[in-house]
């Protein structure tokens, strides 16, 4: 198998950073994307261009930075229109929560959709046609949630856009039926990432380590091994996994 083109939304830091690094390692070539700018809408640091370069020298002399919005597909497209890929992971995301359904401000619940959501589609939209081309066996792996398998009281946006991202997925692979190129999903649980410190606060939890009561290994995971289980899914080895959900969760909902 030829070296392999591989892009990463969201590769600035946390699942998206672990996992450009661990490919990279594999030998891949990665485009390494990332809005690298704070939204107005949400109360937490996005992330910088120091943490995108971050990412891209620990990824080696091949890797390549980019900083684009993946809500905006005209502009991914342009970003992107000297690239083609045999592997996408869409990585990049935003939490918000607080309010219960009826109060979520129209704003914000517009945002979760359109980072969550309409981020992996216009990455699809943009990437996709060309992989079907490609000599390589194209790999799509979305980064969801173990909220796309339940209800989470006072973070109904952003639960009900990561179940979105499981039915666009399994819908992808449908349509990719017959091309060769698979499309599949993570579900993390709690995972030590500015995320998590975000989503601890909804709850006024004094530390994130307090989530670590819903797994069934009484931990926190690490990006690493998240990343992993992308990798996995990514790899050779996974030709005949398709539509499908990988929980890595610590049995956060298992049990």
């Amino acid at each position: 198998m030829s070296e392999r083109s591989v892009l990463v939304t969201g590769a600035a830091r946390g699942i998206g950073a672990a996992t450009a690094i661990r490919l990279a390692e594999a030998g891949d070539r990665v485009v390494c994307l990332d809005i690298c700018a704070d939204d107005p809408a949400l109360d937490y640091p996005f992330s910088t261009f120091e943490d995108l370069a971050t990412t891209v020298e620990a990824c080696g002399e091949s890797a390549e930075g980019v900083a684009a919005d993946v809500r905006d597909s005209t502009s991914l497209a342009g970003c992107l229109e000297d690239h083609e890929f045999d592997v996408v992971v869409c990585a990049a995301g935003a939490v918000w929560g607080g309010k219960e359904i009826w109060d979520t401000p129209e704003a914000v619940w517009r945002q979760m959709m359109a980072v969550n959501l309409d981020g992996v589609f216009n990455t699809a939209f943009v990437t996709v046609p060309a992989m079907i081309e490609s000599e390589n066996p194209g790999r799509f792996v979305a980064v969801a949630s173990a909220a796309s398998m339940r209800g989470l009281h006072l973070m109904g946006a952003y639960a009900a856009a990561k179940h979105g991202v499981v039915g666009l997925i399994r819908s992808l692979a449908a349509d990719l039926a017959d091309t060769g190129v698979t499309a599949n999903a993570v579900a993390p649980g709690a995972t030590a990432t500015t995320l998590l410190e975000a989503s601890a606060d909804v709850y006024s939890l004094e530390d994130s380590s307090e989530f670590a009561n819903h797994h069934a290994n009484q931990r926190i995971l690490q990006p690493d091994e998240i990343a992993d289980a992308i990798v996995w899914l990514c790899s050779d080895g996974a030709s005949a996994v398709t539509g499908s959900v990988l929980s890595v969760d610590g049995g956060m909902t298992a049990t």
